[in-house]
């Protein structure tokens, strides 16, 4: 049991306490008595591992297990405090320069919570967001304040996730349909569109193989689908529907059935070509209604960017 003087007085004192903990343990894995493989690690050599552990965050939500989700949320913290450790050691800043940055732009952003006074303060999640995309441009002065609403929007970000961004932004300063009918038409043409190019394309693809000799990609045909994307993540957007994680969720899904599908073939010591079109699709509808039935509707796509 510990003594008195080494228990935190207050949940403060406590969350103070656990952070040097970890902090503390981040700085014994670099230093010289330390882990080589944490010494030798850069920004630039941890960047996958950064990826990876938010993958597996959602994977935890999605599982709804608060254990699993706990030790994830640990892990991806831990890419946090490497990335500060190793900027402390250049002299840039540490972990509790990247809390307090934090903990100032939280203040900084909600007025309407730490500044009851002002009468016109927030009141609707729509005007929260406003607001705080506004004391993003104030913040960068006047020098930035021209500067393009989509200029912050990471290149690096995933396809789907960064067409999202990128037509909420423009969205937010009045590039936008007012209702979903036109955003409909305009997948439809471009859908047209893709049609057109396919079944007039001069070089038919072989589907029979996957060679990149025999298959060149067609540019006009790339950039059609890509229109057709894009125009795809605007429906989802009006739709209230985040499009990388409908994918992620359909493309769970398709693994989980194809599986079903696979294990029913092996269970006949066979292959899955081994059985006519007629059997898969009856084993396909057999996963179809194992399937446990929809999770809760998804939030609102609109929330304030960093």
């Amino acid at each position: 049991m510990k003594t008195p003087s080494h228990t935190p007085s207050s949940p403060n004192a406590q969350k103070e306490h656990c952070s040097s903990d970890v902090i503390d343990i981040m700085a014994t894995l670099r230093g010289p008595e330390g882990c080589p493989w944490d010494r030798e690690q850069t920004p630039e050599s941890l960047k996958p591992y950064l990826l990876e552990e938010v993958y597996e965050v959602l994977e935890a939500i999605d599982g709804k297990d608060p254990v699993h989700l706990k030790e994830e949320l640990g892990d991806l913290l831990l890419q946090i405090l490497f990335h500060s450790q190793i900027a402390s050691e250049e002299g840039h800043f540490s972990y509790q320069d990247v809390e307090k940055t934090l903990g100032e732009k939280l203040i900084r952003r909600h007025p309407h919570v730490f500044q009851k006074q002002d009468k016109n303060s927030a009141t609707t999640s729509g005007e929260v967001v406003r607001q705080w995309e506004q004391l993003k441009q104030e913040e960068k002065g006047p020098n930035q304040a021209a500067a393009s609403v989509l200029a912050t929007i990471p290149i690096a970000s995933p396809a789907l996730q960064r067409a999202l961004q990128v037509q909420k932004r423009a969205s937010r300063v009045g590039f936008d349909w007012n209702t979903i009918e036109p955003v409909l038409e305009k997948f439809k043409e471009e859908l047209d569109e893709l049609y057109e190019a396919t079944t007039n394309a001069s070089q038919p693809l072989d589907h029979s193989t996957t060679s990149p000799k025999t298959n060149t990609i067609d540019p006009h045909i790339e950039s059609e689908f890509g229109d057709v994307l894009f125009s795809l993540v605007n429906v989802s957007r009006f739709l209230r529907i985040n499009p990388e994680e409908a994918l992620r969720k359909a493309t769970n899904k398709f693994v989980n059935r194809f599986q079903y599908v696979e294990s029913q073939a092996i269970g006949q010591d066979k292959q899955i070509k081994d059985f006519p079109p007629e059997q898969l699709d009856l084993w396909w509808e057999t996963a179809k209604q194992q399937e446990a039935s929809p999770s809760q509707l998804p939030p609102t796509l609109e929330g304030p960017n960093p």
